[in-house]
Protein backbone atom coordinates (compact mmCIF):
# COMPACT_ATOMS: atom_id res chain seq x y z
CA UNK A 1 0.00 0.00 0.00
CA UNK A 2 1.54 3.34 -1.04
CA UNK A 3 1.74 6.42 1.34
CA UNK A 4 -1.44 7.85 0.38
CA UNK A 5 -3.54 4.93 -0.11
CA UNK A 6 -2.66 4.49 3.73
CA UNK A 7 -3.63 8.26 4.26
CA UNK A 8 -6.71 7.59 2.39
CA UNK A 9 -7.67 4.77 4.33
CA UNK A 10 -6.97 6.95 7.49
CA UNK A 11 -8.58 9.70 6.84
CA UNK A 12 -11.60 7.88 5.39
CA UNK A 13 -12.33 5.50 8.47
CA UNK A 14 -11.87 8.81 10.77
CA UNK A 15 -14.67 10.74 8.85
CA UNK A 16 -17.38 8.51 10.99
CA UNK A 17 -18.42 10.24 14.13
CA UNK A 18 -18.99 6.67 15.95
CA UNK A 19 -15.59 5.49 14.55
CA UNK A 20 -14.24 8.30 16.23
CA UNK A 21 -15.85 7.47 19.66
CA UNK A 22 -14.77 4.02 19.06
CA UNK A 23 -10.86 5.07 18.40
CA UNK A 24 -11.22 7.21 21.63
CA UNK A 25 -12.91 4.51 23.29
CA UNK A 26 -9.54 2.47 22.73
CA UNK A 27 -7.00 5.50 23.47
CA UNK A 28 -8.03 4.49 27.20
CA UNK A 29 -7.27 1.09 26.71
CA UNK A 30 -7.61 -2.04 25.67
CA UNK A 31 -11.47 -3.84 25.38
CA UNK A 32 -13.90 -6.25 24.39
CA UNK A 33 -16.43 -5.88 21.02
CA UNK A 34 -19.32 -5.58 23.57
CA UNK A 35 -17.79 -3.37 25.77
CA UNK A 36 -17.21 -1.33 22.64
CA UNK A 37 -20.24 -1.62 21.78
CA UNK A 38 -22.67 -0.73 24.69
CA UNK A 39 -22.77 2.79 24.55
CA UNK A 40 -24.20 3.01 20.71
CA UNK A 41 -27.57 2.70 20.07
CA UNK A 42 -27.24 0.38 17.27
CA UNK A 43 -26.68 -2.78 16.48
CA UNK A 44 -23.63 -4.88 17.52
CA UNK A 45 -23.47 -6.37 13.44
CA UNK A 46 -23.54 -2.11 12.94
CA UNK A 47 -20.56 -1.55 15.46
CA UNK A 48 -18.52 -4.54 14.22
CA UNK A 49 -18.85 -2.94 10.62
CA UNK A 50 -17.20 0.15 11.62
CA UNK A 51 -14.58 -2.06 13.85
CA UNK A 52 -13.63 -4.31 10.44
CA UNK A 53 -13.37 -0.25 8.80
CA UNK A 54 -10.97 0.44 11.41
CA UNK A 55 -8.72 -2.36 11.19
CA UNK A 56 -8.67 -2.38 7.62
CA UNK A 57 -7.32 1.06 8.01
CA UNK A 58 -4.64 -0.78 10.82
CA UNK A 59 -6.31 1.34 13.10
CA UNK A 60 -7.65 -0.96 15.69
CA UNK A 61 -5.89 -3.83 16.52
CA UNK A 62 -8.05 -7.52 17.23
CA UNK A 63 -6.58 -10.36 18.99
CA UNK A 64 -8.60 -13.07 20.98
CA UNK A 65 -8.52 -14.70 24.65
CA UNK A 66 -10.53 -17.47 24.64
CA UNK A 67 -14.11 -16.69 23.18
CA UNK A 68 -13.20 -12.94 24.09
CA UNK A 69 -11.90 -10.56 20.70
CA UNK A 70 -9.95 -7.61 22.18
CA UNK A 71 -9.23 -4.54 20.77
CA UNK A 72 -7.21 -1.89 20.94
CA UNK A 73 -5.48 1.07 19.20
CA UNK A 74 -2.96 1.17 16.93
CA UNK A 75 -1.73 4.71 17.16
CA UNK A 76 0.97 4.46 14.09
CA UNK A 77 -1.87 5.54 11.25
CA UNK A 78 -2.86 8.33 13.43
CA UNK A 79 0.57 9.13 13.87
CA UNK A 80 1.42 9.22 9.36
CA UNK A 81 -1.95 11.35 9.26
CA UNK A 82 -0.45 14.19 11.93
CA UNK A 83 2.87 14.39 9.99
CA UNK A 84 1.04 14.89 6.43
CA UNK A 85 -1.39 17.53 8.02
CA UNK A 86 1.84 18.89 9.74
CA UNK A 87 3.79 19.33 6.27
CA UNK A 88 0.75 21.01 4.97
CA UNK A 89 0.35 23.14 7.31
CA UNK A 90 3.84 24.18 6.83
CA UNK A 91 3.49 24.08 3.20
CA UNK A 92 0.40 26.58 3.27
CA UNK A 93 2.04 29.02 5.94
CA UNK A 94 4.82 29.49 3.99
CA UNK A 95 3.64 29.56 0.47
CA UNK A 96 1.04 32.45 1.99
CA UNK A 97 3.86 34.27 3.65
CA UNK A 98 5.37 34.47 0.08
CA UNK A 99 2.13 35.79 -1.00
CA UNK A 100 1.82 38.39 1.42
CA UNK A 101 5.41 39.53 0.90
CA UNK A 102 4.51 40.02 -2.83
CA UNK A 103 1.46 41.61 -2.14
CA UNK A 104 3.20 44.15 0.22
CA UNK A 105 6.08 44.83 -2.48
CA UNK A 106 2.93 45.47 -5.00
CA UNK A 107 0.86 48.11 -2.50
CA UNK A 108 1.84 52.03 -3.26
Amino acid sequence: MGEYSELDHTLAAMADPTRRAILARLAAGEARVTEVAAPFAISLNSVSKHIRILERADLVRRRKRGREHLLSLNPAPLDAAARWLDEQRALWTWRLGELDEILEETRP
